[in-house]
């Protein structure tokens, strides 16, 4: 008989959908809770159930109301709330594409992107009225504007602007009979926070989003449940705060949102009304958060895990959350590109045995490659290098929610299809990956490489340092030379001798800065991650002082 016959027995061949993930939260977890601090200032509670009702009147006033059709993009300035998560279902049910923006860019840069992408409509929260204004005037293709809550009043006048309750108030919320959309059509998009270049427009499908979401509940993943109650502190314009949004509702887990308080004494509030069990954030809401326990000798009674992405968490961060918490730290990896969890570091049972100082040293690996990625490692020459956690070069990626192609059609990946990330990493024979620097933050002297990464580690192990970042200095004779940029936690005394002290056992000797220098605050970008770029402009035409 032919292969493919009608006689073979075979599955049904349902798509894949975003908005199934929420219905069946409505379905099989209806009165799991969703708590938001909202912009308003209150704490918001509400339900699967009803997120998913919402979700529908969302998607009828878009359709209804602001004549939105499957392709369009539905553009988001929000912080972490109900609403947004309203938006992301009902924009993705209808078949229409969810484009969260990072409201920390800059005014010209956000309505690059807007135009770039094509924005129907721009639906923000009150504290980006004023932004919103100002950048109304740019904006090409944005037919309506939905305001989400209150805010301060604009100083420049907006065009008309639509209140989002009164909006869903005008449509039903009686179950929607959600249109079969494609399950390769384009369901979401984020720009990359754009360094070095224009930023480019990455697209989620509703194929890649609901796989990525299995990815991420995984035991050796996050480890997700319905007995979980999780925090994303990570922004939900930041790369779907990794798609937790997705699995959270997959799994049934109590979601807790905090809206625009992201500083450590209100984060530590809401960790403990709510009993959260899981929070996720970027290293610089964390060190916030543990600069907060410190002052004020506190502990939590219900954190049990920590999920650390974005930027390099090193041991001290780890060992703080370990040692001093009893909080276990879940490291992982991945970018705008991945969707973005592409790598977790969780232990083996082999790991068991290992002493906790050992642990705390192997979780400082950014992880292994969850099922779906692959990764590799090359040389210069595009040769694969071997899994001996000794060998470093270039990381690259594929996987079916790695991005294949930009918005606009510029390819990401190559055409024997890997995406090369730009990282610098090794692989050791048990798949643990470590990023040991971006290509372009290494700094070569004498013909060697220096990673930056593991010097500002080292640096930060100095109880004295709230955070460090090193950059290379032209040097006549060795090529570059590192410098070595550190923030002093408040109140310590510490000079650049304390620190070249402090490096000495832990880095080899050529790998000394050259300078250390002291500043109040680091540059961050809008992710979070530190500029180098800034600080290598800062620092032009820096003399070295001879320090190593």
């Amino acid at each position: 008989m032919n292969a493919g016959s009608t006689m073979d027995g075979k599955p049904m061949p349902m798509p894949l959908r975003v908005i199934d993930l929420l219905r069946h939260a409505a379905r099989n977890h209806p009165g799991a809770e969703i708590v938001s601090r909202r912009v308003e200032g209150d704490i918001h509670r509400s339900t699967y159930a009803e997120a998913y009702a919402r979700a529908c009147r969302v998607a009828r006033a878009l359709r209804d109301e602001l004549g939105v059709s499957p392709g369009d993009k539905v553009a988001t300035l929000a912080w972490n709330t109900h609403r947004h998560l309203e938006l992301y279902y009902g924009t993705a049910g209808l078949g229409a594409v969810i484009h969260t923006i990072n409201p920390r860019l800059a005014g010209d840069q956000l309505a690059w992107i807007c135009n770039h992408a094509g924005d129907r409509v721009l639906c923000f929260d009150g504290t980006f009225a004023p932004l919103v204004a100002a950048v109304a005037p740019q904006l090409r293709t944005v037919q309506a504007f939905v305001q989400l809550s209150p805010g301060p009043a604009a100083a420049a006048p907006l065009p008309e602007v639509l209140d989002y309750e009164a909006l869903l108030a005008r449509v039903p919320g009686a179950d929607m009979d959600w249109p079969a959309v494609d399950e390769n059509a384009t369901c979401g998009l984020c720009y990359t926070s754009g360094t070095t270049g224009d930023p480019k427009g990455v697209g989620y499908t509703p194929r890649s989003t609901v796989l990525h979401a299995y990815a991420s509940a995984l035991p050796d993943s996050l480890d997700l449940s319905a007995r979980d109650t999780v925090m994303p502190v990570v922004p939900m314009f930041h790369v779907n705060a990794w798609g937790l949004p997705f699995t959270l509702p997959m799994v049934g887990a109590k979601m807790v949102l905090p809206g625009p308080a992201l500083d450590g004494r209100s984060i530590y509030e809401l960790c403990e009304s709510e009993g959260v069990t899981m929070a996720a954030g970027v290293p610089t809401i964390w060190l916030g958060l543990l600069q907060h326990l410190r002052a004020n000798g506190l502990k939590f009674t219900s954190l049990r895990k920590t999920v650390i992405g974005g930027a390099a968490a090193g041991e001290a961060m780890v060992r703080a959350f370990e040692q001093e918490h009893g909080v276990a730290v879940i490291h992982g990896w991945g970018m705008t590109e991945t969707s973005p969890v592409a790598a977790i570091n969780q232990p083996t049972r082999r790991h068991e045995a290992l002493t906790p100082d050992e642990r705390i040293r192997l979780k400082t690996r950014q992880g292994r490659e969850v099922f779906g990625v692959e990764m590799r490692i090359e040389d210069e020459s595009g040769r694969e290098l071997p899994r001996d956690g000794r060998a470093a070069g270039r990381l690259l990626v594929r996987g079916p929610w790695v991005a294949q192609a930009y918005q606009g059609g510029l390819q990401a990946a190559r055409a024997d299809g890997w995406f090369d990330t730009g990282d610098i990493a090794s692989i050791d024979p048990e798949g643990y990956m470590l990023i040991v620097d971006r290509a372009k933050d290494m700094v070569k002297s004498g013909g060697e490489w220096i990673s930056s990464i593991d010097l500002e580690n080292a640096a930060m192990s100095h109880p004295a340092v709230l955070e460090a970042a090193v950059i290379g200095l032209p040097h006549p004779k060795w090529d570059e030379r590192p410098l070595l940029v550190c923030v002093r936690r408040d109140g310590a005394q510490l000079r650049a001798e304390d620190v070249l002290e402090h490096l000495r056992p832990r880095v080899a000797r050529w790998w000394l800065p050259e300078t250390v220098e002291f500043v109040d605050a680091l540059p961050h970008g809008p992710t979070g991650k530190v500029l180098k770029t800034v600080l290598r402009q800062q620092y032009a035409g820096h003399a070295s002082k001879g320090a190593a």
